[in-house]
């Protein structure tokens, strides 16, 4: 090893090696919410290498101080660390101690294995002394600062200071910055939001050796131990990602392999994102005792654009996109449908009804409560949600009557017409159900959901622009407005109260399906819909919860924060105003994932 030093230094004054590969880094997909703060990145892992200078100078100095003192000596490699880091292989056999400076790490970041052998390290050395003689040390350490894994699926530097602080590189405190430093001894070891004592330990180590290196006065190393940095338990961005996996792979499908970067403007409101993110995580930890394990949410408005998808409580640990790929049976919430079905074909809110025992087929639906009311009105039947009328007039109106109402509204999958469909036994998602109750948010108008307005380079040339279809009318009035005004009573007087927010006009209907293994809650303001279902992946029964309970609970909780962002707008009966232009396409994606990119303008509302 000794003679192999001696060979690099003197490789490193004589002739020019091959070149080094190419850094190569593969194009980058960039997607941003509707307000153009950044919601995540697709495509190339790295981004594009560190300019140091634009970092305050504690956050590189805390990298060296900690891995490379004399990093901004060496040509490479530190001899005397080598020949300590041999003794010590020598000693255990195998080569085990790393020595590394940071520009061999950087070397083996870009063009090596982790494979610990003698060949790998011979290599490495070259590598490093090549570096050095192509590269400035501000280069060298840009990318080693890129390329660098912090743990957490965070790759460079700005990657992790979104991460972990939700904020750019830029604006890294100095504790902050060697919380990160401390990473690279061992991301999982020194993670500080699962390892919050270790990291502290390692921190300190990295601002003591900042104050021996001088890059920070024993002062500052005491102001940065007293602060407490707000460290992210899972990334600040995690919601978006269900959102994120289902645009994926329609912006492939429209655009080929990105040969370039690309940005991508999207419908999604952020901000909502993490209120509904938030909502399902609370509501399913508080119903824990009644085995609800996952929720899905998702909100279109009267155009189809999705403002919110939450596919489930936790994407790092159960990435499967409950909203987009779940096909589950709808219960109650499939009456609209029936009810709407009948309302065409002649009966009121007002028309009589008999709740009492019946058989269809050989099929007896049962109610949720044992007891049968007798004689009760169409509107009743509905907010109560009363199983034996929504048969009964499924049957009389023609079971395929109403499945060609479900998808003329917007319902895609194959739907059944056994007696039982009028109570939901169609599976369906919740995405497709919140765009078939769109229609009766917005005046009755077909709204196909979508979520990527426009496809850009990141110069701003425009690929993709959606256009927004004629607007095609699947309901008139008045079935459309008797529709919804029954809606409103299962909020205000049915099975659905426990969803009312007040001071908003708002309709709804729950579901429940027999054995519990699926509960819904879908319900709209004008313009705006939202669809919450609850259950399990096993498909195993719930303990007793129903439509009206925990998603109820759960709709109400987001759609009070969410409503806030839009404006007080009734249910209509007409048509939707045309939807607002979007941001000029030369704007540039400029914030970290997370933080809006301009200030957030007030949303404008949809279909009034």
């Amino acid at each position: 090893m000794i003679g192999l030093i001696a060979a690099v230094s003197i490789l490193g004054q004589g002739p020019d090696l091959p070149s080094l590969p190419p850094i190569r880094r593969d194009p980058q997909v960039t997607y941003l919410d509707r307000h153009g703060a950044v919601i995540g990145v697709r495509g190339g892992r790295y981004a594009p290498p560190v300019n140091v200078d634009r970092l305050p100078p504690y956050v590189a100095a805390a990298f060296v101080s900690i891995e490379d003192r004399r990093f901004y000596e060496h040509d490479g490699f530190d001899a005397m660390g080598i020949a300590r880091s041999l003794l010590t292989d020598v000693a255990k056999g195998r080569m085990a101690q790393g020595a590394s400076t940071i520009t061999q790490q950087t070397a083996r970041l870009l063009f090596l294995s982790n494979e610990k052998t003698m060949e790998r390290k011979a290599t490495e050395l070259v590598y490093a002394v090549r570096l050095e003689q192509a590269y400035s040390k501000k280069q060298i350490l840009g990318f080693y600062l890129s390329r660098a894994y912090f743990g957490s699926g965070a790759y460079g530097l700005e990657a992790a200071a979104a991460r972990y602080f939700d904020k750019p590189a830029s604006k890294l405190t100095i504790r902050e910055a060697a919380m990160l430093a401390a990473l690279m001894k061992s991301p999982t070891d020194y993670d500080p939001a699962d390892q919050p004592e270790r990291s502290a330990d390692r921190t300190r180590l990295v601002l003591d050796a900042m104050v021996e290196t001088g890059a920070i006065t024993p002062a500052e190393r005491a102001k940065a131990l007293a602060s407490t940095p707000k460290v992210w338990k899972s990334s600040p961005q995690a919601p978006a990602q269900y959102f994120i996996d289902w645009i994926d792979d329609q912006t492939i499908k429209i655009t080929g392999q990105p040969r370039q970067d690309m940005v991508v403007d999207t419908t999604l409101d952020l901000a909502m994102e993490d209120a509904a993110a938030d909502a399902a995580k609370t509501v399913v930890a508080h119903y824990k005792t009644a085995k609800i394990e996952q929720a899905a949410v998702v909100s279109v408005d009267g155009f189809g654009r999705v403002w919110t998808l939450v596919g489930g409580t936790d994407f790092a640990t159960a990435p499967y996109n409950r909203a987009v790929d779940a096909h589950r049976q709808l219960g109650s919430a499939w009456k609209p449908f029936v009810y709407l079905t009948a309302l065409e074909a002649g009966r009121t809110p007002d028309t009589m009804a008999v709740d009492e025992p019946v058989t269809i087929d050989g099929w007896s639906p049962r109610d949720f409560e044992p007891e049968f009311l007798g004689p009760i009105t169409l509107q009743k039947a509905l907010a109560q949600s009363i199983n034996t009328v929504a048969a009964k007039l499924a049957d009389e109106v023609g079971r395929p009557n109403v499945a060609a109402t479900a998808h003329r509204l917007g319902i895609v999958s194959q739907i059944n017409t056994d007696p039982a469909m009028a109570l939901g036994t169609t599976l369906v998602t919740p995405l497709e159900v919140a765009q078939a109750y769109a229609p009766l948010s917005n005046g009755g108008y077909r709204a196909q959901a979508y979520g990527v307005e426009r496809i850009r380079t990141a110069t701003g040339q425009v690929l993709y622009q959606h256009k927004q279809a004629p607007l095609a009318q699947v309901v008139a009035n008045p079935p459309l407005s008797e529709l919804t005004g029954m809606m409103r009573t299962v909020l205000t007087q049915g099975t659905g109260t426990k969803a009312a927010v007040p001071g908003y006009d708002l309709a709804g209907k729950t579901g429940t399906t027999s054995d519990y293994k699926d509960a819904w809650f879908c319900g709209f303001t004008g313009g705006f819909t939202t669809v919450v279902w609850m259950g399990r992946d096993d498909n195993a029964p719930m303990r007793r919860i129903t439509g009206g309970s925990a998603p109820a609970e759960l709709w109400k909780t987001y759609m009070a924060r969410a409503l806030k962002r839009l404006p007080l707008t009734p249910i209509p009966p007409g048509p939707p105003p045309p939807p607002p232009p979007l941001p000029e396409a030369g704007a540039q994606p400029t914030a970290v994932i997370g933080q809006p990119a301009q200030p957030v303008p007030t949303p404008v509302a949809n279909p009034s």
